[in-house]
C-alpha cells in the first residue's frame, strides 16, 4: 500500500468516534480529508476491503513525552505501532524550548531525571538547532514523521530562559519576569504551540536531584502566563500537582482558569495511601464545570505501573548497597554475579531503609509476574507475595529468582497508581466520569520503567471486551473518548470523527483479534540507547491523512505525519 490521492474502505463496521453505534458502510479519503462516510460509489485509487473488521479513528494521544525523539526519529515508536495517529508532546511542563545554549545541560539533566530518558541519548540525539521556541517549531516543521505531532510549551524550559539559574534554584518570580513569560508563552502559542504546562509534583527532579523549576511557583506567575495566552484567545492549560492541600489547590487553579479564559486539564490519580483524595478533585471539578469553567481530569486506560527487571532502571532490590555495587558491570558480568548464590545471598539479606522506597518498590504484595499477553489487572493471589507463600518461600526470594529468568530480562509488573484495591473498579470510575479523558501515556518518556504507549489499545480490548473482574463500557464510547474528546480537549477539531471535512487518520482493526504483546527491550536509541516497546496484533491498517502507514503491525515506510501548527478546524465539505 502507497500513498493515494483517493482511498476508499469498503464494508468495514464503522465506528466513527461520535459515540453513536456503530454501522457497516464504507470511508472515502480525498487528498488526506475524508469525503464520504456511508455507501461510496465509484472507484479510487487505492481501496480496502475491511469486511468484518472494525473501521475507527485514529487514536489522539494527548499525553506524550516524544519532545526529543522528534528531533531525531522519523518513527514515533511505540504509539504510531499501537493505532495512534496524533500525539501532544510537551506535557507537565519539560521540554527542550525555548533554551539557550548555555541552559542546555541544565534542560537534559531535567528530562533525563523526570522522564527517564538518559543523558547520553539526549547528548548523542539533539541536534538543538533552535534556541527560540517558534525555531523549535521550524525544526520540527522540516521534518517528516509516520503520524501528526502537535507541541506544548513547558513551564521549566521557560522559566530558565527567562531567569536562568534563579528560575532553575525555583527563586519567586518577579514582576518582570512573569512578563517576560507570559510574552513568551504567548509567542510560542501564536507560532503553533497548542497550550502552556507546568508541573507541582515532588515526584519531578532533575537527574542531579533538584527539584522540578517549576514546583511551587506562585500564583502570581502562573495567573501572568495563563493571562498571556487569554489576551491572545488561543491555547490551553496542562499540569501535575500531588494536590496535597486539595481544597486549596483547586480554589487556585479555579482561579487561573477564572482569570485567563483558557481551558486546563490536569493528571488524576488514586494514591494507594490516600486512595479516595482524587474522588474531592472531582468534586471540584464538577463545581467548576457546572459554572461553565473548561476543565478536564486526564486518567489512565489502567494502572499507571513500573516494570522491574534485573534489565531495567528499577527492580525490587534496586538501592540495597550489595546489588548497587553491581550497577557498573556489563550486562553479562551483572547477570553472571547475580546467578551466583553468594551474591543473592548478600543482596536478600539487605533490607530497605527509606519507608517510601520500600512501599514502592519493594511492595511484594502489590507487585505481580507480567506475561506474555500482560495481565494488566491480576487478582491479589497472584502477586510475587501470594505466589511465594504458595511456594513456601520469602518473597523477596521468589521475586528475586523469577527476574533470573529470559535470560536475566524477566518483568513485574508494580500497580503505582489507580490499584489501592487491587482491580480496575476505580478506573471504571475514572472513565464513566463527565469531566474526564483518556491520557497518562507518557510515550517517548520512562524509558527504563515504564511502558504506557499501549493505553489507547487497552482501553479498547480490555473495558469493552476482555474484563471478566467487572462491568465492560461500550465500544462506541471508548472510542469516542479516544479520539473525538482527546483531540477536542487540547483544540484539535479537526480529527476524531469519521464524518466528511475531518482529517483521513483510520484504524482498520480485527477486533476479535486485537492483543497487546508482553513490553519488550530495545536497542533502538541514539548511542545505542534502550527503551521498552510494545506491539500488538490486530492493526489490520493503521492510515494517516489517507496514507497507510502500518500494515498488519509494520512499517511501510510512508511517513505523511508532520507538525500541527495550532489549534484546528474541520474543513467545510460540500454535500
Amino acid at each position: 500500500m502507497t500513498s493515494a490521492a483517493t482511498l476508499i474502505i469498503r464494508n468495514g463496521l464503522i465506528v466513527d468516534g461520535t459515540g453513536g453505534k456503530p454501522f457497516v458502510g464504507d470511508v472515502k479519503i480525498v487528498d488526506g480529508i475524508i469525503a464520504q462516510v456511508g455507501t461510496v460509489s465509484g472507484t479510487a485509487d487505492k481501496e480496502i476491503d475491511a469486511k468484518g473488521m472494525l473501521i475507527t479513528p485514529g487514536f489522539v494521544d494527548i499525553h506524550t513525552h516524544y519532545d526529543g525523539q522528534v528531533t531525531w526519529s522519523n518513527k514515533l515508536a511505540s504509539s504510531s505501532q499501537l493505532g495512534v495517529t496524533t500525539v501532544v508532546v510537551g506535557n507537565c511542563g519539560v521540554g527542550f524550548a525555548p533554551c539557550k545554549e548555555e541552559h542546555r545541560d541544565i534542560m537534559m539533566r531535567l528530562m533525563e531525571g523526570v522522564e527517564d530518558i538518559p543523558g547520553i541519548v539526549l547528548e548523542e540525539g539533539l541536534p538543538w538547532n533552535w534556541s527560540t521556541f517558534p525555531e523549535y517549531l521550524d525544526a520540527l516543521e522540516a521534518r517528516q514523521f509516520d503520524i501528526d505531532v502537535a507541541t506544548q510549551i513547558g513551564h521549566a524550559p521557560l522559566r530558565i530562559h527567562v531567569m536562568g539559574d534563579r528560575g532553575a534554584a525555583r527563586e519567586p518570580a518577579s514582576a518582570k519576569d512573569n512578563a517576560e513569560m507570559a510574552r513568551l508563552a504567548a509567542e510560542a502559542v501564536k507560532a503553533g504551540a497548542l497550550g502552556f504546562t507546568t508541573s507541582r509534583t515532588i515526584l519531578h527532579r532533575s537527574s542531579d536531584g533538584s527539584q522540578t523549576p517549576s514546583l511551587g511557583a506562585a500564583e502570581s506567575e502562573l495567573t501572568a502566563i495563563a493571562k498571556g495566552l487569554g489576551e491572545i484567545g488561543l491555547g490551553t492549560l496542562q499540569l501535575v500537582t500531588d494536590f496535597d492541600d486539595v481544597d486549596a489547590e483547586f480554589a487556585m487553579l479555579r482561579r487561573i482558569v477564572e482569570a485567563s479564559g483558557r481551558p486546563l486539564s490536569l493528571t488524576l490519580l488514586q494514591h494507594e495511601h490516600l486512595p479516595n483524595r482524587w474522588r474531592r478533585v472531582m468534586e471540584h471539578m464538577h463545581e467548576a464545570t457546572d459554572a461553565g469553567l473548561k476543565m478536564k481530569a486526564q486518567v489512565g486506560a489502567r494502572p499507571v505501573a513500573l516494570i522491574f527487571s534485573f534489565a531495567l532502571s528499577l527492580c525490587p532490590f534496586t538501592q540495597l548497597p550489595s546489588f548497587e555495587a553491581l550497577k557498573n558491570l556489563s550486562p553479562e558480568e551483572r547477570l553472571k554475579q547475580l546467578r551466583d548464590s553468594a551474591v543473592r545471598e548478600k543482596i536478600l539479606a539487605e533490607e530497605h531503609t527509606e519507608a517510601m522506597y520500600k512501599r514502592r518498590v519493594a511492595n511484594f504484595e502489590n507487585l505481580y509476574p507480567l506475561g506474555d499477553p500482560p495481565d494488566y489487572e491480576p487478582a491479589p493471589e497472584d502477586s510475587i507475595a501470594g505466589r511465594a507463600r504458595r511456594a513456601g518461600q520469602e518473597p523477596a526470594a521468589f521475586a528475586y529468582d523469577y527476574l533470573l529468568g529470559d535470560n536475566g530480562t524477566a518483568m513485574l509488573y508494580r500497580p503505582l497508581y489507580n490499584y489501592a484495591d487491587q482491580n480496575h473498579d476505580v478506573l471504571r470510575e475514572m472513565l464513566l466520569d463527565r469531566d474526564t479523558v483518556p491520557g497518562l501515556s507518557d510515550g517517548g518518556a520512562h524509558y527504563g520503567y515504564i511502558c504506557d504507549t499501549s493505553f489507547p489499545t487497552y482501553l479498547l480490548t480490555h473495558w469493552a471486551r476482555d474484563r471478566t473482574r467487572g462491568e465492560k463500557i461500550p465500544l462506541e464510547d471508548l472510542v469516542k473518548w479516544q479520539t473525538q474528546d482527546t483531540a477536542a480537549t487540547v483544540g484539535l477539531n479537526d480529527r476524531g470523527q469519521l464524518k466528511p471535512g475531518f482529517k483521513g487518520d483510520i484504524n482498520i482493526i480485527d477486533f476479535a483479534k486485537l492483543k497487546l504483546h508482553a513490553p519488550k527491550i530495545v536497542y533502538d536509541l541514539p548511542a545505542g540507547g534502550r527503551r521498552l516497546g510494545q506491539t500488538a496484533e490486530g492493526f489490520i491498517a493503521t492510515i494517516v491523512s489517507g496514507v497507510v502507514t502500518y500494515q498488519n503491525g509494520v512499517a511501510t515506510g510512508e511517513l505523511p505525519g508532520k507538525l500541527i501548527r495550532g489549534a484546528q478546524q474541520a474543513q467545510s465539505i460540500a454535500a
